[in-house]
Parts: structure tokens; sequence; C-alpha cells
């Protein structure tokens, strides 16, 4: 066997190995779930939206999920001025950006919610209020949190985002631990 055919078997070797190893790494990134992204928006390749009574973002990517057509979706916060909560399929995959507004993902992407420490994402501990007060338009479920740290007889707070109590942001303070319910648009926890 001259030099020529070794040298082009070991390459042909090594090109093999190379493929093999690309084709089990896209297997393992396969398996992976994708996530949808918090406080991002998709703009454009709408071609359906509808209101999402719920208010939950995890309809929304259900929505899509269902829906032959759906790459990816958007999912638009009840607003200020009164109105619901909008899902928005889509047909391409826009780019994301960043906007508190919403929450987007690609179809198979549920909805996972940002994990902060002493804040529990979607989930609302309903009764055992102190005193509950409407949030300046801009304030968020930090002025919440800041305002049961400051008062000795409040143990747990919850944060209702804008359009989910009412028109404005609305924070309740805890003079008890209630249990955790998971309900879209509220943001909870516990200080003491």
């Amino acid at each position: 066997m001259g030099k020529g055919h070794l040298t082009g078997a070991i390459v042909a070797k090594v090109l093999a190995s190379v493929v093999a190893c690309v084709a089990l790494l896209s297997l393992a990134f396969a398996s992976v779930p994708a996530r949808a992204q918090t406080a991002f928006d998709r703009p454009g390749g709408d071609y359906f939206s509808t209101p999402v009574v719920s208010g939950d973002p995890e309809d929304c990517a259900l929505l899509c999920e269902r829906d032959r057509r759906c790459r990816s979706w958007s999912f638009s916060y009840p607003d200020v001025e009164g109105g619901s909560a909008v899902c928005w399929l889509k047909n391409t995959v826009p780019a994301r950006v960043p906007g508190s507004c919403c929450i987007s993902g690609v179809r198979g992407a549920g909805v996972i919610e940002p994990r902060v420490e002493g804040v529990e994402t979607s989930i609302d501990r309903p009764g055992g209020d102190l005193r509950n007060f409407e949030l300046k338009v801009g304030e968020g479920v930090e002025v919440c949190k800041a305002a049961c740290t400051a008062d000795n007889k409040c143990r747990a707070f919850t944060y209702a985002r804008p359009g989910y109590t009412g028109r404005e942001a609305h924070c309740f303070l805890k003079r008890e631990i209630k249990p955790p319910r998971r309900k879209a648009g509220f943001t909870s926890g516990v200080v003491r």
C-alpha cells in the first residue's frame, strides 16, 4: 500500500469521526427543551392574534403548539389602558427585542419563569392582608417588596401587574404567610 492510500484512509477515518461527533452533539442539543424568553418581544411575522382571558402566557405557548403554521409567539401583558392580554402567533421566528411588555418563545418552548432569590414569579399568596395600595406608573415589584420590608408587621407581599387587579399595578402586604398559588401576572415573596 502506498503513502497516498494510507493518507487517504486516515483522512477518511478522521472525517467519519468528525461527522459522528457533530451528529451526536446535534442530538444532545435537540433534546434540550427550548425556553420562552421573559421580558422579550418578537415583532413581525404575525398571522393571528387573540385576547388571552386568563392572562397567562402559558396559554399563548399552548396555542402555538396546537397550530401547525406557528413557528414562534409573543404574549403581551394587559396594558394600563384596560386592554386585555394578547397572544400573537407568528409564521416566522423574528429576532427577539427586549421589552418588559412581553414574553416570547419559539414553538415547543414552554414558559420558564425567572428565578430571583426572595421573589416568586407567577405566584399569588391570597389572604392574610395587612393592607394594600395602588402603585404609581413605573413602580414595580421592587417597591412592593421594599414596602413590606419597611413594615415590621409585614411578613410577605404580593405584587399584581397592571391589568390583573385593576388598571394600575397593586401591592398587597401580608400579616400572615399564606400558601402560594400559581397565578399569572402576580409576584410574591416572604420577607420574614
